[in-house]
């Protein structure tokens, strides 16, 4: 897609759900709103399958590695942990993300999130 980058601040940063697999929950109406301090990385998301979640995790050399957890709208209480590699494409940031649900039926998946430009 683009070149990873490991010095961009996604500090304030938006983004949605390009792509995810057929197991995953996100979709292009979920919108996650990223956090960062340093190395530690936070965000909350919300929209689509998605009533309301947040991710925590850390920075190291361009990836992002964090925990995930969510409500969906069918009440059911989820989480998961994820890694995603940071690109930049033609202006846009870009999180190519692998993930695994830590419940449920333990499954993998791959999303892309593209940052929202306001």
């Amino acid at each position: 897609m683009g070149q990873v980058s490991t010095n961009i601040n996604l500090n304030n940063k938006k983004f949605t759900a390009l792509s995810n697999s057929e197991n995953g929950e996100t979709s292009s109406q979920t919108v996650f709103h990223y956090r960062q301090k340093g190395n530690i990385i936070w965000a909350t998301y919300e929209g689509g399958n998605i009533l309301f979640g947040t991710l925590s995790g850390q920075r190291i050399d361009g990836e992002l590695i964090f925990r995930y957890q969510h409500q969906n709208i069918e009440g059911e209480f989820l989480m998961g942990k994820c890694q995603s590699k940071i690109e930049f494409f033609n202006g846009r940031i870009f999180l190519k993300e692998r993930w695994q649900w830590m419940c449920k039926d333990f499954s993998e998946g791959e999303s892309v999130l593209e940052e929202l430009m306001e």
